[in-house]
């Protein structure tokens, strides 16, 4: 009799350690449900990109000699939940065990790990090796730690894999070259991403999820989706980078422009967390890019920080405090998101309406908008934590638990206290004007702090700060910020946090609609 495996929609990877499991008679099971669709509102490209991602998959798989079993979501048969397809397959086919690889967020694990006891049949969770670092492995790393950092995991696993490595030393003398990597951008053309026809299979899946998820953020339509949705797409779009963007990421990774949505960012965070592309194959392009003299030290580095310090770094907190880790809430954060994350038209702020638009008609935004933007608002301001990660997990077509609690709960919200980040990540509208050229067209003043027309970074920046004075005060880093803030006087002081909360009064009344001022407030 016949084993069976669940594929899940982020596994989509031929090297897969649960297909490996498999003999040529064994079945591949692969299902389309409402549950996993819809427990947050995914922006509709990401239900797109999975769902496509899938059928493609799957044919892949069947080209290959695998015997492959697809639900779709609009199969009348199909019960809607991963767990009850499991049991409808197996009392169907009767299989003798099941495998699956591990899945990439708690609550899932938690729903996966309850048919162990409910099965008749093994039914076993594989370790997911498409990690460079395994659960286990980080745990080792945190033990002993009283403060984990980024830095010292990236270090440990440039030198397990040799990536940027002479020896026993780092290339170019030095591990980190982010100060060379904040830049604003010059005049120069950027790249526009590469383009494929839509086929049969994406189309169908288009015209499905703008049926069934009407409600659901997001523009799509056949124009404007980007994401490769096949091992072969996913392999374009990398070579694209690292031909066309790479020589350049570094310098303006951190840089924003209005109407340029991508710049010289990758793309590729979407194919590596469905498992089209692998971390060690990327970080390879771009290391041998460098050899070869095609692309400087600083971007080379600053790209294989990101794919194998901070997508790693962020999966093992994940794992390692979860789930706890969700429900923390250091600063006691709990005004509620205001409706412009949702309709970018309900601010005349330019760099959040900008962020907020690109995330609407893209499922995307590159990290500085997230963090620096969207992120550093919602720091500032306050927000609930759980309305701020429910968006950010809603919005993104790269989004998924494991990667975007700890960014947002940790690195841009700063609720759990300082486990992700060793300060927050705050800052002024200064930072948003030196970074881009965002400011020159906003209502708002970028110079102004107490006024009707100031920017409102500026003053819910300083009573951040104000309000959380005492919590920051045994910080180093925040040491040189919180001096500035003592040369207030009572009477600036006073003038921010009434300008703060007349924001916060304006969201109230307007229902959410937070920087956009009445006629009657424009100057």
């Amino acid at each position: 009799m016949a084993r069976c495996c669940l594929v899940l929609g982020d596994q989509l990877s031929d090297s897969l350690s649960s297909l490996n499991l498999l003999e040529p008679e064994d079945v591949v099971l692969m299902a389309e449900v409402w549950s996993e669709a819809s427990y947050v509102k995914h922006h509709k490209q990401k239900i797109t990109l999975v769902f496509s991602a899938m059928r493609h998959f799957a044919e892949a798989l069947t080209r290959s000699g695998r015997r492959v079993s697809y639900v779709k979501l609009n199969d009348p048969a199909n019960t809607q939940s991963l767990v009850s397809e499991v049991h409808r397959a197996q009392d169907k086919y009767q299989f003798d065990a099941w495998y699956v690889t591990e899945p990439g967020e708690w609550r899932l694990e938690q729903d996966l790990e309850s048919l162990v006891a409910q099965m008749t049949v093994p039914f076993e969770l594989v370790p997911d090796d498409r990690f460079l670092c395994s659960r286990k492995e980080f745990e080792d790393f945190l033990n002993g730690r009283k403060q984990p950092r980024m830095e010292h995991f990236y270090r440990k696993i440039r030198q397990s894999t040799g990536l940027l490595m002479e020896g026993k030393d780092p290339v170019g003398g030095q591990w980190n070259f982010d100060h060379d990597n904040r830049k604003p951008l010059d005049q120069r053309q950027t790249p526009r991403p590469p383009s494929w026809s839509l086929d049969p299979i994406t189309q169908e899946v288009i015209e499905l999820v703008n049926d069934r998820f009407p409600d659901h953020f997001g523009d799509l339509d056949a124009d404007r989706f980007m994401w490769p949705v096949t091992r072969e797409q996913a392999l374009t779009m990398l070579d694209h980078f690292i031909n066309e963007r790479l020589a350049s990421f570094g310098d303006f990774q951190d840089a924003m422009v209005r109407g340029k949505d991508t710049l010289f960012h990758s793309l590729v965070s979407t194919s590596l967390n469905l498992g089209l592309l692998s971390p060690m194959e990327v970080c390879r392009a771009a290391e041998d890019a460098f050899q070869r003299g095609c692309a400087p030290i600083n971007a080379v580095e600053g790209f294989i920080r990101q794919i194998i310090g901070w997508r790693e770094y962020v999966r093992g907190l994940y794992w390692a405090y979860m789930p706890g880790y969700k429900e923390r809430n250091a600063l006691d954060a709990r005004w509620p998101l205001p409706a412009f994350y949702w309709d970018e038209t309900k601010t005349d702020m330019v760099c959040l309406s900008e962020a907020i638009r690109n995330t609407r008609e893209n499922a995307y935004a590159h990290h500085i908008q997230r963090l620096m933007v969207t992120g550093n608002f919602a720091l500032i301001a306050g927000c609930a934590v759980e309305e701020v990660c429910d968006w950010y997990l809603s919005v993104y077509a790269d989004a998924y638990e494991w990667v975007e609690l700890p960014n947002t709960l940790g690195m841009a919200l700063f609720a759990d206290n300082g486990v992700m980040a060793s300060k927050p990540y705050c800052a002024s509208g200064k930072y948003i004007d030196r970074m881009s050229d965002y400011c020159k067209d906003c209502r708002y003043n970028v110079k102004e702090t107490e006024t009707e027309n100031a920017c409102p970074f500026n003053y819910l920046y300083w009573d951040f700060l104000n309000r959380h004075r005492d919590r920051f005060s045994n910080n180093p880093r925040m040491a040189m910020i919180l001096r500035n803030l003592d040369r207030f006087g009572d009477d600036k002081l006073q003038a921010i946090r009434t300008r703060a909360a007349s924001l916060r009064d304006r969201v109230q009344a307007d229902g959410g609609d937070a920087a956009k001022p009445s006629q009657e407030q424009l100057l």
